[in-house]
């Protein structure tokens, strides 16, 4: 430290010495890394669609929990309950205007059947949700599963892998679950586990689509588990011994989390749809579990005396799937660093 003459205030002089920031102040604060899940949550609370999209799938799910809760509070429990009293004995159609909508019946009542229109919306949404997750559960399972292993190990496993892939692609899918679907009895046993009704159509659509749709989230997955492999964080664990499966546990498997979840979300809406038209087809949910592929295919009996019956199990679809589908975009956008 120096002083000039004629002033008392002293100069520092800063060459070899260096200043030391206060507590407190911007400059004295560590500099914090985010990690990609804070990264992509920062990005995602900036796309208000995406937001929006994520509190439409949360209603839906909540509501699909809920739904005897839900229903129960409107009075309509029971999807399968009928009201034939509500019903015109001459046309079998509601009495009532506009399906028979009222303040005890919000969407009215079905004709014929004369079951209420919103408890069959409601519990179709359990159907079609637990179908749809189920179904992409087993999809993503397989998918990651062979698609890892054929991208890490590359060579004729990956030449293996790829060809069953291929051959899951070009098979006939729709004809198929139409086929398989329509040969199960109302009792089918397995391994000892002998399976009945709603849960025997359930498990049969679950296995349908789930374990024929994995080749697309397998593709997708060896692609992105190529592109890691070569990385420099791999190469060190080799160098550092870690044998294959630890290094696809504790190297890989963090970095394909992003990429899985993203397709699993868009995933849902394209199984959603797929359930409905099995259903819409005949071969899916039998009545009178509520579905909403059933309850478009009973609609065209009726849509042209009243089109509510068709509008309204089509709306549940299509906000369902624009809500996955929005949601799904948004995910995306936020995980990839190259959309910023």
């Amino acid at each position: 430290m120096t002083t000039l003459p004629g002033d008392a205030s002293p100069l520092h002089d800063n060459f070899g010495e260096e200043e030391t920031p206060e507590p407190g102040t911007a400059a004295g604060k560590a500099i914090e890394g985010r990690s990609l899940t804070q990264i992509a949550w920062s990005r995602l609370k900036k796309d208000k669609v995406a937001i929006a999209a994520g509190g439409v799938v949360l209603f839906l799910i909540l509501l699909a929990i809920l739904a005897p809760l839900v229903t129960g509070i409107f009075g309509v429990g029971d999807p399968s309950k009928q009201y034939p009293d509500l019903l015109n004995p001459d046309s079998a159609m509601p009495a009532g205007a506009m399906g028979g909508i009222s303040g005890d019946h919000l969407l009215g009542i079905e004709p014929i059947g004369s079951r209420d229109v919103f408890s069959r919306i409601v519990f179709g949404s359990r159907v079609s949700l637990l179908i749809a997750t189920s179904a992409s559960l087993l999809s993503l399972l397989i998918g990651i599963v062979l698609g890892v292993t054929a991208g890490f190990f590359g060579g004729i496993v990956d030449m293996a892998i790829s060809r069953i892939m291929d051959v899951f692609l070009a098979f006939p899918l729709l004809l198929f679950a139409l086929a398989l679907a329509a040969i199960i009895s109302d009792k089918f046993t397995l391994l000892g586990l002998t399976m009945t009704g709603d849960f025997l159509h359930i498990s049969v659509l679950i296995f349908i689509i789930g374990f024929f749709g994995w080749p697309y989230a397998g593709r997708i997955v060896r692609g992105q588990t190529i592109a890691l492999r070569e990385r420099e964080f791999v190469d060190a664990a080799r160098v550092l011994g870690a044998r294959p499966g630890r290094i696809i546990r504790k190297e890989l498997m963090p970095n394909l989390i992003a990429p899985i979840l993203v397709y699993g979300t868009l995933l849902i809406p394209a199984n959603i749809l797929f359930e409905a038209a099995l259903s819409f087809l005949g071969v899916g949910i039998r009545p009178p579990t509520p579905s909403w592929g059933k309850m478009l295919n009973d609609a065209i009996n009726y849509f042209r005396a009243d089109p509510e019956y068709l509008i309204v199990p089509g709306l549940a679809i299509f906000i369902t799937v624009l809500a996955f589908n929005l949601f799904g975009d948004g995910l995306r956008d936020a995980f990839d660093p190259k959309a910023h």
